[in-house]
Formats: structure tokens, C-alpha cells, sequence
């Protein structure tokens, strides 16, 4: 939505936590047993490879008119979009910026990214702008699952990418609830090991809570969390930690409040939401 700003010890075995697999026979899972994967215990991610990484950024503003509740046309996109390819291009990635992309188009976008060979690149990032719901982003004919987009770069299907941080950041709505707020008084060696989880290394980082809350968006300067993640990353990038940058996106966006001459959307408030699966920290190079 648009509106304008104011301002141990292990003694047994494992076992998954699952219903049973095996129907109504009182079976389970069979039990695993504990072994050392081989994974180093390197602090930091290797961010010294040739190449920092591509950025792709998808900015859908127009959006076809039999779209379902015929998505509007979101101004200050075009800003946020300006401000993520100043800000990763500063950090040394290459940016691909993609522009009112339908759902094919966006998947075959990132697929033939992820077929592509980034053994000499340290990480990947995908900035998607656009309208969403829980789960959902849209493309400009209609909604498509998020999961297909970043299930594109698992471990197991982009293998030179494997080991390495993929972050995605997602500017869209998760729903229609509103926060009406509350009043209140190193690098390292590149790693050896022998099997790491098809899902590690994925940071997914949205602009508002898991609960189905719109993401506000100003009409001229653009998002909030476009603006504060920008913002924090030209600050501290060289210094700090992306999870304590991210912290600081969210305490600048909790900093905002909407203004708006219809009374159910002003003052009100939003919170960025960080999902981390990442195994090491990371620290950009200098």
C-alpha cells in the first residue's frame, strides 16, 4: 500500500518431529544417528573471490488490468529501485535491474541465473519490489509463490552458489493488517565440508512482520524499508555484521509513521521481519 510519510552432550539418537510417514501403525521415522557433517567451524564467510556477485532487482510497477484486485500502480518504485542499484553497485556487485516482469518472465529471469556458473563469484543477491501477500509476490499478471523463485538457488540446484549467502529482500505487502503501534515509556578459508543442508545460506529478509501486515511505501522517496535498508548499508557495511545492519533496518523503520488523510491509515506503524538460515556471518569487503 502507498501513503505518504510524516515525517550437550547427546545420549541417544535423533528422531524427526513429524507425524508419522508410514499411516496409522503407530510407526515412525527411523531414527538417525548423530555424526559430524565435516562442516569448519570458519567463522565468516569467504568474501574474497574474484567477484562479489550479481544483484537482480525486479521492480514491477504497472500491472495488467484482469489482474486479481486489480493491483494499482505503485508509485515510488522507481526510487526504490534507483536506491538498491546505487547502493549494491557501491558494495560491488553487478546489477541487473528488471522492470514490470510477469510471473514467467521473473522465473525464467532467476532460473537462467541460477544455471549460470558463480564458482568465482562470493554471493548472490535478488531485491524483488512489488505488490505481494503472505507467501506470495506478484508479477504483473498475477501471483507466484516465493518459494519457486528462491527454491531456484537451494544447494542442490545451484551447486556453484552452495556454501555461499543468498539474500533475498522483499519490498511487498504480506496482507491487510495494520500496526497501529503501542505507546512505551572474517574471513575465512573457503569451507571443506563433506555436506552442508540444500536450504543453508539463504537470508530472506521482508519488509514487514510474517502476520499479514502492509508495507508502506511513499508516493516520492519510496519505501520505508527500501530507504532505511539503503540507508544502513552505505553506513555500515565496511564495519558491521549484515545480521547488526539489519537490526538497524529495523529500528529506523519502526522509527516511521504513515501519514495519510484517511483516518484507518494514519499514524500507523510497520516492523521488517529477518528469516536467517545463514551458517557463518558476514562482514562485506572492504
Amino acid at each position: 500500500i502507498m501513503a505518504n510519510m510524516k515525517d550437550g552432550l547427546q545420549l541417544g539418537q535423533d528422531e524427526a518431529d513429524t507425524k508419522s510417514l508410514f499411516g496409522s501403525q503407530g510407526k515412525s521415522l527411523p531414527v538417525s544417528k548423530s555424526m559430524d557433517s565435516g562442516i569448519q567451524s570458519d567463522e565468516s564467510y569467504k568474501m574474497d573471490y574474484p567477484e562479489i556477485g550479481i544483484c537482480i532487482i525486479i521492480n514491477n510497477k504497472n500491472f495488467h488490468p484482469a489482474t486479481a484486485k486489480g493491483m494499482a500502480f505503485r508509485s515510488g518504485t522507481d526510487a526504490d529501485a534507483a536506491h538498491i542499484r546505487d547502493t549494491f553497485m557501491t558494495l560491488g556487485y553487478k546489477v541487473n535491474l528488471n522492470n514490470d516482469r510477469t510471473c514467467k518472465q521473473m522465473v525464467d529471469i532467476l532460473q537462467n541465473v541460477a544455471k549460470d556458473d558463480h564458482s568465482n563469484q562470493s554471493s548472490f543477491v535478488c531485491v524483488l519490489l512489488s505488490h505481494g501477500e503472505d507467501g506470495l509476490i506478484y508479477g504483473t499478471d498475477g501471483p507466484l509463490e516465493l518459494k519457486i523463485l528462491t527454491g531456484l538457488f537451494r544447494g542442490d540446484r545451484c551447486k556453484s552458489l552452495a556454501g555461499k549467502p543468498k539474500l533475498f529482500f522483499f519490498q511487498a505487502c504480506r496482507g491487510t493488517e495494520l500496526d497501529s503501534g503501542i505507546e512505551t515509556d572474517s574471513r575465512s578459508e573457503e569451507s571443506t565440508c563433506q555436506k552442508i543442508p540444500v536450504e543453508a545460506d539463504f537470508l530472506y529478509a521482508y519488509s514487514t512482520a510474517p502476520v499479514g501486515y502492509y508495507s508502506w511505501r511513499n508516493s516520492s522517496e519510496g519505501s520505508w524499508f527500501i530507504q532505511s535498508l539503503c540507508l544502513m548499508l552505505k553506513q555500515h557495511a565496511k564495519k558491521l555484521e549484515l545480521m547488526q545492519i539489519l537490526t538497524r533496518v529495523n529500528r529506523k523503520v519502526a522509527e516511521y509513521s504513515s501519514y495519510s488523510n484517511h483516518p484507518d491509515f494514519h499514524a500507523k506503524k510497520q516492523i521488517p521481519c529477518i528469516v536467517s538460515m545463514l551458517t557463518k556471518e558476514l562482514y562485506f569487503p572492504h
